[in-house]
């Protein structure tokens, strides 16, 4: 055997298969073994191969289960069984515990005072191992099966370490080719194997062509009889929180961090953000420049439409921010979790949205129950605490209140001058008799009346 050659071929078949090279010397283990079962071993022995892959010498050991009369089966108990039908499990399955009781069989079991003769320190339940002779020489129908078991061993452990690293990326995002539509199931290509987007896990009114390129939420790995499958999603709600990770730097490093999150899916999504650093705005680095980043998530969900608001401790100012656009004139926070809104008229229906969809998100998203009523009454005037607009937070106050209080002080200032140059022009009036001076005093108004006629 060239041995050189022969580590060579192992090595480029784990690399093909992306399984490890102990995997691959355990397989060929597994096929030599059954090769030498079928041309020198006997019906019911269990052979273990032991392959060198530095010498390419192989070892062979006959494996044997220790028993005593109370792990094997009475000829009254095989009796009543066989009336029954029933067939005593001999060996365990695959996940399942070793049987309570076995059938006698020389070339599988060995009673334990036999095995104590070479094995003093043996105990009930142990294996033994008896070597057995090593051979070369191997027939067609054996070599045959050992390229069977070989193929299968290798492709058992290929789908083990597929299924294993997509286990390990449940949660996350991945990019995937659409292969075939079946029905209302799509198959995803996403590498090593394929993923399945069942219909419930779909954008509504989303259509797929085969060949095109979409970005999908590993949900999980799911075991079926005909091996591991890869379950994705494009409507849950965390395949958002996934593409603004690979759009915005600030959140991918932890600056910025998503804390809410409420989404349906083709319509409408709802995000809280905040930040963990001074002087960067979160709301903004989500958006970008010119509205870049969020552009690129909108257009990748098909459209859907992103809304992304400033997470606050406070219920009141939260609550009020979930349902922008819409503003709102105050917030009353009442028991079991419910809270009260008051919109003005106009923006009563922004505030629900088309069909409920902006209060119910915003009930989603804060985890409140949102009853919103129509009122004209200011801020000052309504029960808890008033809430502002996104307007109003930048400016520091309300927008109603600061037309009020510079019409006032213009108003004042106006009044102050005219009574002032009023009051100027009396004292350069010509000196005259003060009968003639108050003549003119009755025939002309005071300044003060004057002021208030205007």
């Amino acid at each position: 055997m060239d041995i050189k050659n022969f580590k060579g071929a192992l090595a480029q078949i784990a690399e093909e298969r992306g399984i490890s090279p102990e995997r691959v010397i355990e397989t060929i283990e597994a096929a030599i073994a059954t090769a030498y079962k079928k041309d020198y071993g006997q019906k019911g022995q269990k052979i273990k191969a032991k392959f060198s892959p530095t010498s390419g010498d192989v070892e062979f050991w006959q494996i044997k289960l220790v028993v005593d009369n109370g792990m094997l089966y009475t000829d009254e108990e095989l009796e009543e069984m066989q009336e029954r039908k029933e067939i005593p499990q001999d060996e365990a399955r695959a996940g399942e515990e070793p049987p309570k009781k076995y059938v006698f069989n020389p070339e599988k079991h060995i009673m334990l005072d036999e095995a104590k003769k070479d094995y003093p320190k043996i105990k009930v339940g142990e294996e033994i191992e008896i070597p057995l002779a090593s051979k070369q020489d191997y027939g067609r129908i054996a070599a045959q099966t050992a390229k069977q078991v070989i193929l299968q061993k290798i492709r058992e452990a290929e789908k083990e370490t597929v299924s294993a690293e997509y286990r390990s990326k449940e949660g996350e995002i991945i990019s995937g080719i659409v292969q075939r539509i079946e029905g209302h199931t799509v198959f995803i290509d996403i590498g090593k194997t394929l993923g399945l987007l069942n219909r419930e896990e779909q954008i509504p009114g989303e259509f797929y062509r085969p060949g095109q390129r979409l970005k999908l939420y590993i949900l999980k790995v799911e075991e079926t009889p005909k091996g591991s499958v890869v379950m994705l999603s494009r409507a849950y709600p965390k395949l958002v929180s996934r593409l603004f990770e690979l759009e915005v730097p600030e959140v991918a490093a932890g600056t910025v961090v998503i804390k809410a999150i409420a989404r349906e899916p083709g319509f409408r999504t709802k995000i809280a953000v905040t930040s963990n650093e001074e002087g960067v705005d979160p709301i903004g680095a989500c958006v970008g420049q010119r509205g870049t980043r969020i552009m690129a998530v909108i257009n990748e969900l098909g459209g859907e439409k992103i809304d992304v608001i400033m997470w606050e401790e406070k219920p009141e100012k939260f609550i009020a921010s979930a349902l922008s656009p819409a503003k709102i004139i105050g917030v009353k926070v009442e028991d079991k979790n419910t809270a009260t809104v008051f919109v003005p008229e106009d923006q009563l229906s922004l505030a629900i949205g088309k069909d409920g969809r902006n209060v119910r998100l915003a009930a989603q998203l804060t985890g409140w129950k949102v009853d919103i009523k129509p009122t004209e009454v200011a801020p000052e005037e309504v029960e808890g605490e008033p809430a502002e607009s996104p307007a109003d937070n930048q400016a520091g106050e309300s927008a109603d209140a600061k037309p009020k209080k510079v019409k006032k002080a213009k108003i004042t200032k106006k009044a102050k001058t005219v009574i002032e140059d009023e009051e100027a022009e009396n004292d350069e009036a010509d000196e005259e008799s003060v009968d003639q001076v108050d003549a003119a005093d009755e025939e002309m108004p005071q300044p003060v009346e004057g002021i208030t006629e205007e």
